[in-house]
């Protein structure tokens, strides 16, 4: 049901409260042998965080001062990989205004080494790159937000208590857009 509901990639524009401490708790716990075997790759432009690590760092601040654009992805998804050079460019272009990009993919942690790895060197990624290691999928889907159907890609934009959810695909256009009116 997960894989049908990601494969998808859904389009549909929807925009919700999110409920940030939900998600801090679904978020990107990766496996002690999932790290070990990056770590072995020596790759160090994949960050593994644990569960407290990406709470304190993206979704518990106090402040404004850093925005963060979360976006949920995966190597297989085509509107994904289409988008993803926004996000680089968006990346390049705010990091000078405390604009933080992170990229959280969805795949599985066993095509870390054979698909992910290799994806984000051929295309020489530089935004934030997190892992999402949790299989209960039906139990993190909706604490992200209650009306995404597990479609990618999906985009967070978090500042502060301020927050958007997209289930869509952006242009650099649309994507600047709506950071422009959480900055």
């Amino acid at each position: 049901m997960l894989v049908l509901g990601l494969v998808s990639c859904g389009n549909n524009t929807k925009e919700t409260a999110v409920d940030t401490k939900a998600v801090v708790e679904t978020i990107t716990k990766a496996t002690t042998n999932t790290s070990e075997s990056v770590q072995n790759d020596s790759y160090d432009e994949l960050e593994l965080v644990n569960f407290s690590e990406f709470e304190a760092k993206y979704l518990q601040q106090t402040s404004s001062e850093i925005t963060y654009v979360i976006n949920f992805w995966a190597t297989w998804c085509k509107p994904c990989v289409k988008e993803l050079p926004y996000f680089e460019k968006l990346n390049k272009n705010y990091k000078e205004r405390n604009v933080k990009v992170v990229l959280v993919s969805l795949d599985f942690p066993k095509h870390i080494q054979k698909q992910v790895i290799p994806f984000i060197k051929k295309h020489n990624l530089q935004s934030e790159i997190l892992l999402l290691d949790d299989p209960d999928a039906n139990s993190w889907i909706p604490k992200v937000s209650e009306k995404w159907t597990g479609a990618i890609p999906a985009t967070l934009f978090v500042k502060g208590n301020e927050e958007k959810f997209f289930e869509k695909s952006f242009t650099y256009t649309e994507l600047e857009t709506e950071l422009k009116t959480i900055l």
